[in-house]
């Protein structure tokens, strides 16, 4: 990248909402006005599994793909580290629910096209949220239940959806807002339900350009954007480089100027001490958590006993201090973004197995657990994603921890397709490294992950629980805080303590250190939000 840079360096500060914390320039402090022109180039770690933003839940999707789609609505870009704010991008303004809290009525923007030339209507707003709430068997969604509480989703006339809820939630909204409900061409479904899992076509920012498979995903500025005087850049490279090593050798080069998905200290450490204030640093808890998922369709990791015994080998709070200096990961937590009313306290926290104070009893009731289930010299193998952060350091000590209490583990380690193929579809693993990260923090559809499988469309442990979905449901229909809190407890306690359907490691931290010449862009608690770059602009 070329131009003008900030010559002024970068203060910390601390936002509201949530734990978000953002690195400025003191020229961030004062409004600037946006400059037209110019190509982003940014670093990618992976490729998309497929371009459906409706099948798919990794970064890799939204980073090159986002900018080509609009959605219904969106989370404040200007102020995306908010939990509650809220704007239109193909609606006219945010409604207000109906008297009873059951219906929702969104105006559309008229004159909106698709890529294509045709008309983006009411018709294929219904028909995505179809595809993403009822999808038919053999297709994928992977929020189908953020929307447990719609009854049906319908078009008044063609600038006008209405869906009608079965209860009133306030979930629905910040599920809504979810930046991978991609707003697709209903005469593109009809023709093939899978068509946009190979093709790209959307009513975004940007419209797609090239792609050169292993190398890059690229698009130019949409002359007809509905958004007046948008977006400011002529286009964007999202460059796909799986070492990270080469990701901070590209900004630190001038060959991309970000990568929006977040790098270790040490890496924001030397591009600060190579670049001085022509790096810019933002900061922010990261409402992403790493797991390692048990297939209980496989022994004997069907056993309870088994599952509590490796949660309690791990060593949380020690491994928060030693990962957090070389790892995006830092907080313990549960199930729960941490900081939210609804997560756990850390008293609350220690009554949970593998979060006891005391390591060395919690490693003893461990090796006791395994005898008594037979599987005290268990040797096993975890599969694993191909990116360094944090998986693969994650893993690997996962690994150490179990080595403790006299487990012998390897780790089989796949790029991002083969890895979500292993999950989705084999099911050929017997622990498997998994993550639960969400895009708006909204805590009571995020756990959805620790649903039934049947219900919940990405939840790989093989393995369905009545208890869970029952506490799911009730948390969802409770308006009492006070009762979602306690709900929340008493799901937990059975995901994590009683059941151990899964294993929650560390929470992320995200550290987006970038070029200082990229303006317009604010961190998020999520590496989902705020990627459409309809706000980018390049000082230079």
């Amino acid at each position: 990248m070329t131009g003008r840079l900030w010559k002024t360096a970068p203060r910390l500060a601390v936002a509201a909402g949530l734990g978000v914390a953002v690195a400025f320039g003191a020229a961030g402090a004062v409004a600037e006005t946006p400059k037209k022109g110019g190509v982003l180039k940014y670093v990618v770690p992976a490729e998309p599994p497929s371009f459906d933003g409706h099948r798919e839940t990794t970064f890799a999707l939204i980073h090159p793909i986002a900018p080509f789609y609009s959605v219904l609505i969106r989370v404040n870009p200007d102020n995306p580290g908010s939990p509650t704010d809220f704007v239109c991008d193909l609606c006219t303004e945010m409604p207000q629910a109906s008297d009873d809290g059951k219906k929702y009525t969104f105006a559309l923007r008229k004159g909106v096209t698709f890529h294509d030339g045709s008309a983006l209507t009411a018709q294929d707003v219904v028909a995505t949220f179809e595809k993403i709430i009822n999808p038919p068997e053999g297709v994928a969604s992977a929020r189908k239940a953020f929307f447990v509480m719609v009854e049906k989703v319908s078009a008044a006339d063609d600038h006008t959806v209405v869906f009608d809820l079965k209860y009133p939630s306030g979930a629905f909204i910040p599920a809504l807002a979810n930046p991978y409900n991609f707003i697709y061409a209903k005469a593109k479904l009809d023709q093939d339900i899978h068509w946009y899992e190979k093709n790209v076509m959307g009513s975004g920012p940007f419209v797609f350009k090239e792609r050169q498979p292993g190398a890059l995903i690229s698009g130019e500025r949409n002359a007809d954007y509905y958004h007046e005087g948008k977006p400011y850049l002529d286009g964007f490279e999202a460059i796909f480089a799986k070492k990270q090593s080469l990701r901070v050798q590209a900004i630190r080069g001038g060959r991309a100027a970000i990568e929006f998905r977040g790098f270790p200290p040490k890496s924001r450490d030397d591009l600060k001490k190579a670049l001085g204030d022509d790096i810019t640093v933002q900061e922010s808890d990261w409402n992403c958590v790493l797991l390692a998922t048990p297939n209980q369709k496989v022994k004997p990791f069907d056993d309870p006993r088994v599952r509590r015994a490796l949660s309690l080998a791990i060593d949380r709070w020690g491994g928060s201090k030693y990962l957090s200096e070389i790892a995006i990961v830092k907080t313990v937590g549960g199930v729960a973004f941490p900081g939210h009313p609804l997560a756990a306290t850390r008293e609350e926290l220690e009554q949970i197995a593998g979060y006891w104070p005391d390591l060395e009893k919690s490693r003893a009731e461990a090796k006791r657990l395994l005898a008594e289930a037979g599987a005290s010299n268990l040797k096993f193998t975890v599969n694993n994603r191909a990116v360094d952060q944090p998986y693969k350091i994650v893993g690997t000590w996962l690994i150490d921890q179990w080595k403790q209490i006299g487990l012998e583990v390897e780790q089989r380690v796949q790029p991002t397709g083969p890895f979500y193929a292993t999950l989705r579809q084999k099911k050929d693993f017997d622990v498997s490294i998994d993550f639960n990260c969400q895009a708006v923090v909204n805590p009571l559809l995020d756990v959805s992950k620790f649903i039934s499988g049947n219900r919940s469309g990405n939840s790989y442990g093989g393995y369905e629980d009545p208890e869970v979905d029952k506490m799911f449901d009730a948390m969802n229909r409770a308006a009492d805080p006070a009762e979602q809190r306690k709900l929340m407890r008493a799901f937990e306690q059975r995901v994590l303590n009683d059941q151990v359907h899964s294993m929650i490691t560390l929470w992320w931290y995200r550290i987006i250190p970038h070029r200082s010449e990229v303006k317009g862009w604010k961190i998020s608690p999520s590496h989902y939000l705020n990627q459409d770059l309809s706000g980018v602009w390049l000082d230079g």
